[in-house]
């Protein structure tokens, strides 16, 4: 937040901000052609950095160059960029390319045993979904954002924060739904009018899940800008993918009547309408009218007892 914001409005805006990054587990970061995510991600690893975490990136989609470009000298030196944009298929045999591919990268990220908070970011999980199948991917997601204690009466690690960058228009509901289960913060980029709106959606451990819509800038040096709009609480924000249902497809009556159905329907006088006219005529029937008799004849099949029914009644 700018300097010239008052504190109470800064720190307001920061704890509503802080469930992007407050807390560990996965983090998706969910960008489109128009709202482009990486600006945005950039803006977290500088902030994960400037709070003394240990920041690894996995850099898959930009070279680690146009990665690192906009950080000064100070946030540059305490990430570690791990390479896969070079060498994706791990064919250099010069010893550059990380050993094991992809899926190699994200088990070495797995075996970290420096102590402290550290913040992990793929760039982004579009390339890594199309490269590794996506059970493969959630597995090793999990063991990565997974808090868990060693062996041996060793304190608790820290938890993980994996900040995980998606491209919407590339994966259909299956991946986006499996993704999105296990992450505890989704951030949807969307946009009005030139801006830009973060659609968060937090799903802390036995809460409720809470939705937020927050606007904001991104800085030339990567600075988070939080802008003066309102705070909306909304609903989550409708996945792209997923056509809007439109009640009346697949109707079998029409709801709208033209002129003449309805001229006709009000012209029409219905059965359960008791009309002057059926008073009247009920009131004082006419002369002619006879008296109506029923004749049932049996069928040759049908089966008829001629005892008496209550005979057995002492009646």
């Amino acid at each position: 937040v700018t300097a010239s914001k008052g504190a109470g409005q800064g720190s307001r805006r920061t704890l509503e901000m802080e469930s992007v990054w407050g807390l560990g587990g996965l983090v998706l970061l969910r960008d489109s052609v128009e709202w482009e995510g990486r600006s945005l991600l950039k803006a977290l690893v500088k902030k994960s950095a400037l709070c003394g975490e240990q920041v690894h990136i996995l850099g898959c989609e930009v070279s680690e160059d146009e990665f690192r470009e906009g950080f000064d000298s100070s946030i540059n030196s305490r990430l570690v960029y791990h390479d896969l944009f070079r060498d994706p298929f791990n064919w250099s045999q010069a010893g550059e390319a990380l050993p094991g591919g992809p899926l190699g990268a994200l088990r070495a990220l797995c075996r970290r045993t420096e102590p402290g908070p550290v913040t992990i970011a793929l760039d982004s999980l579009s390339w890594l979904l199309l490269h590794l199948p996506c059970t493969t991917l959630c597995q090793a997601l999990c063991a990565l954002s997974q808090q868990h204690s060693p062996l041996g009466g060793s304190p608790p690690v820290e938890p993980v924060r994996v900040l995980g960058l998606l491209h919407m228009e590339l994966h259909g509901p299956g991946p986006m739904g499996a993704l999105s289960s296990l992450a505890q913060t989704e951030v949807t980029l969307s946009g009005t009018a030139g801006q830009a709106l973060a659609h968060i959606l937090c799903q802390r451990p036995r809460q409720h899940p809470t939705h937020q819509t927050q606007c904001f800038s991104i800085l030339p040096d990567f600075s988070l800008d939080l802008q003066e709009g309102p705070l909306l609480e909304s609903q989550p924000h409708p996945d792209p993918h997923i056509p809007p249902v439109e009640p009346t497809t697949h109707l079998t009556f029409n709801l709208n009547l033209s002129k003449k159905e309805r001229e006709a329907k009000d012209s029409l006088t219905l059965p359960f309408q008791f009309s002057s006219e059926k008073q009247q005529a009920l009131l004082r029937p006419g002369p002619s009218q006879a008296t109506s008799n029923i004749f049932y004849e049996p069928d040759v099949y049908d089966d008829l007892d001629q005892e008496d029914p209550d005979d057995d009644l002492d009646v």
